[in-house]
Formats: structure tokens, sequence, C-alpha cells
């Protein structure tokens, strides 16, 4: 069950309107890092999972998003209402569709359901959500650099901490299951070049092709001529 409350989750305060930032803002409606795909997305996920306290955290984060993306519309709708008669306002795609938020991003492209990333295993789900994270977090990173009104920068830095909360969420539930940097999460498996590494940038100087750090002190066996070296399965 779900109940709206009237009550925002971060004051909206904005003194400065500014309609070609609210068209920015878009991207975090219906883009595809926006609240609307991260809220779908884990509410998705939470289906897939037997676990009742992962499903409890996954629909808890996926309503949280619910409550992000209302108050990004909240941002857009204070940016663009009462911006009719503004010039700048005509050169910004609320000039076709109206004031307020629209299922768009911020270059006028539909949202759509392949920005959704989910799967049949919660492991493979919570690193997708990682991800999803990263990437929410780079678009308001860019929306702060943008944002001239005090107001907008309030709303989007508690917006962007909540992103690196859920972050450490899911990061953190991966540890529990001993997940969070093991590479096979499944029943596969791998046959014996699992540790090998390619080197298929070479330079032909065998002096400029050395293995970066994390791999020279990895399990890694660095490969640093292939196409002349024969590996286990050429055996």
């Amino acid at each position: 069950m779900f109940i709206h409350k009237k009550e925002i989750m971060v004051p909206v305060d904005i003194k400065e309107p500014d309609p070609h930032f609210g068209q920015y803002l878009l991207e975090q409606f219906g883009g595809a890092t926006g609240e609307l795909t991260a809220a779908l997305q884990y509410f998705t996920q939470a289906q897939h999972t037997d676990d009742p306290q992962l499903r409890d955290m996954l629909l808890d984060i996926a309503t949280e998003e619910f409550s992000h993306l209302e108050v990004v519309a909240h941002l857009i709708e204070a940016h663009t209402k009462g911006a009719q008669q503004a010039k700048a306002f005509e050169s910004t795609l609320f000039s076709i569709r109206g004031k307020g938020p629209h299922l768009l991003d911020s270059q006028g492209q539909h949202w759509t359901a392949s920005y959704v990333n989910e799967g049949a295993s919660p492991v493979r789900d919570l690193r997708a959500d990682v991800a999803a994270e990263a990437g929410a977090l780079a678009t308001y990173e860019a929306l702060l650099d943008k944002a001239t009104d005090e107001g907008s920068k309030k709303a989007l830095h508690f917006l962007a901490t909540r992103e690196v909360a859920h972050t450490q969420m899911f990061m953190d539930a991966l540890k529990a299951m001993n997940k969070l940097d093991e590479p096979n999460f499944g029943n596969f498996k791998p046959d014996d070049t699992v540790d090998l590494y390619f080197n298929l940038s070479s330079t032909g100087n065998p002096s400029d092709d050395k293995p970066a750090p994390w791999i020279e002190n990895s399990s890694f066996k660095y490969i640093a001529d292939p196409e002349n070296a024969k590996h286990p399965r050429q055996k």
C-alpha cells in the first residue's frame, strides 16, 4: 500500500527562476539516470528476492526515490512557473509543453522502460543498482555546477547525498552476501583463462607495455604478447 503524504521531503524555495535550468532538471525526472527510472528499477527488483529484509530495503529505497521524483517535479515547476512571458522560456521545451515536469530528458527524449535495469538475480540487481546510483550522482553533480539559485542548490545537495547513502546500502547488502568483490555470482564455473590479462593495447615496445598497478598487484597473469603467446586453452 502506498499513501501520498502532502509533505515534500526537502523544502523547495526558488528565488531566481530559470527555465533553462528547469530544462536541465528534466534529466532527473524523465532521463535515463532520473528518479523515475530508479524508483521503478528498485520496485521491480524487490520482486526478484525471497529474502524479506532485502525486499524491504529495495521497496524502501524505491519509495524514497518516488519522493525524490516529487522534489524534482517541484523544482521544475518552480523554475518554469510564470515564465510564459520570459524570453528565455521561448527557447526551452516548456514553450511547447507548458510549465512543470514532463516525461522527457533535458534534450526532449521521451522516458522509456529500457532505462530500467533488472534481472532474475538479486546479486546482479544490486550491482546494477550501485552503477545506477553512480549515474544519478554524476547527473546531480553536473546540475549543482549549473545551478545559480541557492534554493536549487540546497535541494539538489540533499538529493545527491541520498544517492551516496543508497550506494552504501546496496554495497553493504552485497557485502553481507559475500558478493561485494566476487566477480562470479551464480553457479557458472569459469575455464582456465579466468586469471589471464591479455595486453591488447601493445605499442610494440616491451618497456612501454607494463601492466597497470591494479593488474600487477593482483592474481592475474599478464600476457604481454597475446598474439604470439599460447594461453592454456591453446595447449
